[in-house]
């Protein structure tokens, strides 16, 4: 049985846990079910040293856990659902493109589309179900943030696909906000967004307009083996190529103008939302798009979607420059470990974090890495005060949690 650490929760934080943990019952041949938690609510916090929160959901800390509170205060927040902020805007004008310009046989939207799904999936969801090896890098603590080894927040929205196609769906976009470890500079963040799109094709679909299509097929000769899935036509690859080009160079020409499932065959795209209004609107940093300031979100209060908007830059406050040298540990530096924990301490104050210096000592052999971090306030100007407060508790956080040895 689970046991739930009452000593580090208040009385309300332990009655709710118990209220959502469905804790050991019995099924009908007398065997222990498995303990699990239930989901409900908007919220995501951490409730106890062993305990995660989020959406009224329970997680168990454990050695994969890497999520800190930062990005658990940007969980739920859905800037793609609020109205008039400029990722809506981006996902609002695909949506009516491909409302209007892919339609079924009895004239309605041919492509569904679902922007509310949950930021939290299994680790099933998002590597295993997309085919993605258990060694592969891109699995990897560094690069993903993870509430326990079977659940994280999703690193692309490709963790649905697998899910809506079971459910029959052979047409549709997913739209939500995504989670990697990454850099730090004006076009990486630790949480952005995607739109997925998937369209997949039976036989008489794909060859439907094609002179004698009724004699091709979507797979070569030969059966499907646990070692060998089928392989596509040469036909089938090149219709799909073909249809996927012209999809995304349709929604290009909509937004700026003319500057594998069973018996059927399929393609995905994935266009990060960020990365389209920076260049439609104008958007030169990507923190802005958490901007508060009205200043930034007044600037998209339009009336219609398609109304041409030019982003006016704000006040360039100026900016505050400290670096940070130490030597790293033997084994078990990450580099983005070491950014994460700059966004923690820093959070948007922070506008870049480059590696401008490795040294490696002629005779210890130990390697030492200097970082230039930028500070820059949004809205205002930062006094040399608090940003050394900031940079001194990162260099702080950097020898307790990180096993450097600083040089500072």
């Amino acid at each position: 049985m689970m046991k739930i650490p009452r000593k580090f929760l208040s009385y309300l934080q332990f009655q709710k846990a118990l209220r959502f943990l469905q804790l050991q019952s019995r099924d009908a041949g007398g065997n222990i079910k498995q303990l699990r938690c239930v989901t409900s609510g908007p919220a995501a916090s951490t409730t106890s040293s062993d305990l995660i929160e989020v959406f009224g959901k329970f997680y168990c800390r454990d050695d994969y856990t890497n999520i800190t509170p930062k990005i658990l205060s940007k969980v739920g927040k859905s800037l793609h659902n609020q109205r008039n902020h400029p990722l809506w805007l981006i996902k609002e004008r695909i949506k009516k493109h491909f409302y209007t310009q892919y339609l079924n046989r009895n004239r309605n939207p041919m492509f569904s589309v679902y922007d509310n799904l949950s930021p939290v999936v299994t680790t099933e969801q998002n590597f295993d179900s997309l085919l993605i090896p258990v060694d592969h890098a891109s699995r990897k603590k560094g690069d993903n943030f993870y509430l326990n080894q079977t659940n994280m927040l999703r690193a692309h929205t490709s963790a649905h696909q697998h899910d809506l196609i079971r459910a029959g769906l052979n047409a549709f976009l997913v739209v939500g906000d995504v989670y990697r470890r990454d850099e730090i500079d004006s076009s990486h963040y630790p949480v952005f967004h995607q739109m997925e799109g998937v369209r997949l094709f039976s036989k008489h679909e794909l060859f439907a307009n094609v002179k004698n299509g009724e004699e091709l097929c979507i797979f070569e000769k030969g059966c499907r083996t646990p070692c060998k899935q089928e392989r596509h036509t040469l036909e089938a690859v090149k219709l799909l190529e073909f249809d996927l080009k012209q999809t995304l160079k349709k929604v290009m020409i909509h937004l700026f103008g003319k500057a594998g499932a069973q018996g059927k065959i399929g393609y995905a795209f994935g266009l990060g939302l960020e990365r389209l209004a920076m260049i439609l609107y104008g958007i030169p940093d990507i923190r802005l798009f958490w901007s508060e300031d009205e200043r930034f979100s007044k600037q998209f209060q339009v009336i219609d979607i398609d109304q041409k908007v030019t982003f006016q830059p704000l006040s360039k406050y100026p900016p505050l420059v400290n670096d940070i040298s130490f030597w790293i540990p033997k084994e078990g530096y990450e580099e983005n470990d070491f950014y994460d924990l700059v966004r923690n301490i820093g959070g948007d104050l922070v506008e870049k974090v480059s590696l401008i210096d490795q040294f490696t000592h002629p005779k210890t052999k130990k390697i030492s890495h200097c970082y230039r971090v930028t500070y820059r306030h949004m809205e205002r100007t930062l006094t040399q005060e608090e940003v050394c407060t900031i940079h001194r508790a990162i260099e702080k956080a950097a020898v307790e949690k990180m096993g450097v040895e600083g040089r500072f």
